[in-house]
């Protein structure tokens, strides 16, 4: 467990844990690092050397007023990079976290990166516009600001329901993995929570599909319905060249704990 610089000398909370081959593990909005926990284990148990680390704004990392875009989001994947000195690493993007995956390629290149995922991946476009039919419409990116304005963990115990696909009468995950997200997500700042839904829902990342020039495999869930994936994994995985796509049929934003095993399988394949 260390602290490494990012931009601007904000603070990022790193964990680097196990010997082999590196993979960095880029967590989803409103999380932390132990998002992973599933997927940190089972990388560890097979010989991987696993980073993981707290965006800005989030968990123990610093939490400023400022800097909630991906340009500098890259910019400090790439200072963890570096600081580390990994090469040949393979970069893991849940959610959010695929964004900065694209962002990271076009603006630092592959130079250190032997492979990437896209799991449940933000990457593609999520507003929708004349050039993105299939997108979400802006008002219900300005309703989850406002309710995160309102009564922030109000939201987040709402919005962790339709993460994992709680309903009336299914329950993917138990009370215990809806309690510990809440734990992760309200150790965010506010301002990070509100910010962050403009940079995740209004980045247009098909423009940075080009820049993948490494083994990607794209992963989403047919039933997401946080980052759906007519606009997202759909997108990514017919506009990287060569790319595999897995499509889990059914399966929520939050498969990463909804379906571990069966992602951890596919994760240990393509890296292997």
């Amino acid at each position: 467990m260390a602290y490494i610089e990012g931009k601007n000398g904000v603070m990022l909370h790193v964990k680097d844990v196990g010997q082999g081959k590196p993979v960095v593990l880029i967590h989803g909005w409103p999380l932390t690092g132990d998002m992973f926990e599933y997927q940190t284990l089972a990388l560890i148990e097979a010989g991987y050397r696993v980073i993981t680390y707290d965006r800005r704004g989030f968990g123990q990392s610093g939490h400023p007023a400022t800097g909630y875009d991906y340009d500098t989001f890259a910019d400090d994947l790439a200072a963890v990079l570096d600081k580390l000195d990994l090469q040949g690493a393979a970069l893991v993007g849940f959610s959010m976290g695929g964004g900065e995956i694209a962002r990271y390629l076009t603006r630092h290149g592959a130079g250190r990166i032997s492979k990437a995922v896209l799991v449940a991946s933000v990457a593609g476009y999520l507003l929708k516009d004349d050039s993105n039919p299939n997108g979400v419409d802006a008002s219900v990116f300005e309703d989850m600001k406002r309710q995160i304005r309102a009564d922030r963990f109000a939201f987040l115990q709402s919005f962790a329901k339709t993460f994992y696909g709680v309903g009336y009468v299914t329950s993917p995950v138990s009370q215990g993995v809806l309690d510990w997200s809440f734990i992760l997500a309200v150790m965010a700042s506010p301002k990070a929570t509100v910010d962050c839904v403009d940079a995740f829902g209004k980045t247009d990342f098909r423009p940075d599909f080009k820049s993948f020039t490494i083994p990607t495999l794209v992963i989403h869930g047919t039933g997401d319905k946080t980052v759906p994936i007519d606009a997202t994994g759909r997108v990514a995985a017919k506009s990287i060249p060569g790319a595999q796509f897995i499509e889990y049929e059914g399966e929520p934003h939050g498969l990463f704990a909804t379906a571990p095993d069966r992602l951890n399988a596919d994760l240990l394949k393509f890296l292997g």
